[in-house]
């Protein structure tokens, strides 16, 4: 079955236009740092990341639901804020952190990203031998979402640091729309698997995770 499903990835793939594919995944580096923070300082932490990278372009998320981080930190060009140790917090403020080197999408640049008010990552460990292949369903999905009228998401490959090889960001206007799949209906979904290259809807995750070690999903809304 997978051999199959494979098969028709790939199709779809070659046969997407390099420009949405160029969209959605980018060659813009960025730092990714995840922070929790310190017992009873999470406000205190949240304000120290947001003077220390201050004028940075960068984007702060607030975990809602999900991982047991409290803030995603991406800043754009890999740039550090100018503090010591490169240290995106107070390092008093701060119960443990993580960090990596990533490449995506110019998120300035993409339509809609800055003003949602709600996020969702998924980040992922492949499997050995697999991160290719994640990369090209993380495609094939959106595909999918693009065909089902829902937001497409932005794919981020890491270059180095921590064990995430890949996450991608879907950007949403608030809870309500991020619940408005509920209004899909069993053919349009049906339709848009196909399209996509999967044997059908119910067919999405299954495949996904036998590409996976490790599976991460996060709510989060925006720090501005």
């Amino acid at each position: 079955m997978f051999k199959s499903l494979l098969a028709c990835m790939l199709a779809v793939v070659s046969a997407a236009p390099a420009a949405a594919q160029t969209a959605n995944r980018g060659d813009h580096r960025y730092r990714m740092t995840l922070v929790r923070a310190a017992p009873g300082r999470l406000v205190d932490m949240i304000e120290s990341v947001k003077a220390r990278t201050a004028g940075s372009g960068a984007f702060l998320f607030r975990h809602s639901q999900g991982d047991q981080w409290d803030l995603l930190v991406l800043v754009p060009d890999g740039r550090s804020a100018a503090s010591p140790r490169n240290e995106l917090a107070d390092p008093a403020l701060v119960a443990w952190r993580q960090d990596e080197t990533v490449v995506g999408p110019d998120l300035a640049a993409r339509s809609g990203f800055a003003e949602a008010g709600l996020y969702h990552f998924e980040m992922f460990v492949a499997l050995a031998g697999k991160r290719d292949e994640l990369l090209r369903e993380r495609e094939m999905e959106n595909v999918y979402l693009a065909e089902v009228g829902r937001p497409v998401n932005a794919i981020f490959v890491r270059e180095f640091g921590a064990e995430w090889d890949s996450f991608t960001i879907g950007a949403y206007k608030s809870w309500t729309h991020f619940a408005e799949r509920d209004r899909i209906t069993p053919e349009q979904t049906a339709a848009a698997a196909r399209k996509a290259g999967f044997e059908s809807d119910a067919h999405i995750g299954p495949y996904m995770r036998s590409l996976i070690a490790l599976h991460h999903d996060t709510l989060t809304t925006p720090v501005r």
